[in-house]
């Protein structure tokens, strides 16, 4: 209790303190000079600030603003190909989901809400979910990932090649989940800026690419119940999947290799692309009760647009991430496919 009464009385003080000499600021100056402690914290972040995000200002510059607001709509759907014994082939593809937002930034933070349009339209529940985080800095970027899909798939597709049926029957067996976690040096980081191209926060002047190379990890957990599918579909798939069911769960441990270029096409405009094979080990199990150790083999790849002039800016982007599970009598490729396009206005308070 006593603890709690004093860190109230600093906050009240400082408080009292700020408000006595006019007015609150965050300009970092006006911080440093608080005291000492404030003046460390204050030249440490602008140690970091210049050793991780410092670029040759001929290439890339910052955009002069500390705020932004921007509105914001995506839409996204997963596709599974399942490739099997005696030419067999089944395509799945799930309805797209569309979300619209409002999201305010302030720096490297960011919050907003968000809705989901599909529900809205179609009057639909759909439970499928996709989260996303990034962090990317001149030297390196981080990403996270996750991605959930319970209902609102369809079988498109069924058959051998002479005899492939063109279908859109919906499929309710499904209950799939993945997340990755994603790290990655830039080695040409003083001239190439993927925040440029990706998350409007630096200004690519030049056009410019790099190679780049980090650490990637993964879960992914399929499952897929086809016990409701027609007979005579049913009657087509692999004999080892027991009860016409089929899972995955899986870890991979992989290195992450890509190259990213910006172009700068027309005064005011860039295109950004980037493309990254993901290849490492992958343990568990894959429709099986045994785990075991194979080969694992992903790949992320992103396309921009982006539009700066001043105060404004707006951008298209579209991602796909794929993702390859196999064993020796069948393979099943993944990939969730987004767009995303945005309009947004910068800007400071202090």
């Amino acid at each position: 209790m006593k603890r709690t009464l004093k860190i109230l009385t600093l906050v009240i003080t400082l408080f009292t303190v700020t408000q006595t000499a006019g007015a609150v600021t965050f300009a970092l100056d006006s911080i440093a000079e608080w005291g000492r402690f404030p003046r460390f914290c204050v030249g440490v972040y602008r140690w970091g600030d210049k050793f991780f995000n410092s670029y040759d200002s001929a290439y890339v510059v910052g955009t002069g603003y500390k705020f932004n607001i921007k509105l914001k709509t995506e839409s996204w759907s997963d596709v599974y190909n399942f490739y099997l014994p005696n030419d067999l082939k089944m395509h799945m593809i799930s309805d797209a989901s569309t979300t619209a937002g409002l999201h305010l930034t302030y720096l490297a933070v960011s919050a907003g809400y968000d809705i989901n349009v599909s529900n809205l339209i179609t009057g639909n529940r759909l439970t499928r979910q996709r989260f996303n985080f990034g962090f990317n800095c001149s030297l390196f970027a981080a990403e996270w990932s996750y991605v959930n899909n319970d209902v609102g798939t369809k079988i498109k597709r069924f058959g051998r090649p002479n005899a492939v049926q063109n279908l859109d029957m919906p499929f309710d067996g499904i209950s799939t989940s993945s997340w990755h976690l994603d790290t990655y040096y830039f080695f040409n980081h003083k001239r190439y800026s993927q925040s440029a191209a990706f998350n409007f926060s630096k200004v690519q002047r030049r056009s410019q690419g790099s190679f780049y190379a980090g650490l990637s990890f993964a879960n992914s957990k399929y499952d897929f119940d086809f016990s409701g599918l027609p007979r005579s579909m049913r009657e087509e798939l692999p004999e080892n999947w027991i009860g016409y069911h089929y899972q995955v769960a899986t870890d991979d441990y992989a290195f992450r290799l890509g190259y990213g270029y910006n172009w700068v096409f027309a005064r005011h405009w860039v295109l950004g692309v980037t493309e990254s094979p993901i290849i490492g080990l992958r343990h568990g199990a894959i429709n099986s009760e045994m785990k075991r150790n194979s080969f694992a083999l992903t790949n992320r790849a992103a396309l921009s647009v982006v539009w700066n002039n001043k105060r404004w800016f707006a951008g298209v982007i579209g991602r796909m991430d794929a993702n390859l599970v196999y064993d020796k009598d069948h393979t099943m490729a993944t990939a969730v496919l987004s767009v995303e396009a945005s309009v947004g206005y910068r800007f400071n308070l202090w």
